[in-house]
């Protein structure tokens, strides 16, 4: 105790207990790797404070937006397996490896997009190139969506599964409403000039460096 110089075991009887410190709490490294115009939500809570989240989108995202690749640890069996996420497998050295995320440090955000019920709701696309799974829209994807994923029809021959996924309606489990966030506009940085697409952002650079 530094008020009385007395070296204790426990607390000091007199002037009681340490006033304790507690470090900051950092994101995982899944979370940090969420692209700025892509958000997280809670889509519901489970026992033992377990989050089912989902990734939706804050701007417009175009068709043909490609993402990843995907990160996790090849591993020749599951560790995690969660039934509202696609199972990945990759094919190395003449073997063939699931990509494993075991937890949050292990992988990038595209571990929390959860697979598509049916073809309505997909909004992005599985596929292997050069041992990598990387996701790509299939259509544009407006604010509030969230990104959802299904297998590309040879990828899905590659993992023995069917190339459409359709669940029985009996089976679908309904969703809470999810209050909608503000849409941050694109906005440019010569200019300030605010845009409510990329693609028409992407547009009006192009006129101003022939400006310039």
């Amino acid at each position: 105790c530094e008020d009385c110089g007395k070296s204790l075991i426990g607390e000091c009887k007199l002037h009681g207990p340490l006033i304790r410190a507690k470090d900051r709490v950092i994101p995982s490294r899944a979370r940090l790797t969420l692209p700025h115009y892509l958000t997280l939500r809670v889509l519901e809570l489970r026992a033992g404070n377990q989050q089912i989240l989902g990734v939706f989108a804050k701007k417009v995202i175009q068709k043909r937006t490609q993402f990843g690749p995907y990160v996790g640890q090849l591993s020749t069996k599951l560790t995690r397996y969660d039934e509202s996420r696609l199972v990945l497998q990759v094919l190395k050295d003449g073997g063939k490896y699931f990509l494993d995320t075991p937890n949050e440090d292990c992988g990038n955000w595209m571990m929390f997009v959860r697979l598509a019920r049916n073809q309505e709701e997909q909004t992005l696309v599985a596929y292997q190139h050069c041992g990598e799974v990387y996701f790509t829209t299939v259509k544009p994807i407006e604010p509030h969506t969230e990104l959802k994923v299904w297998y590309a029809a040879d990828y899905a021959k590659f993992m023995e599964a069917s190339a459409v996924f359709i669940k029985e309606e009996s089976d679908v489990c309904s969703l809470p409403p999810v209050a909608k966030e503000p849409v941050d506009p694109w906005i440019c940085s010569s200019c300030r000039s605010s845009f409510a697409t990329f693609a028409l952002l992407e547009s009006h650079q192009c006129i101003h460096k022939d400006r310039v």
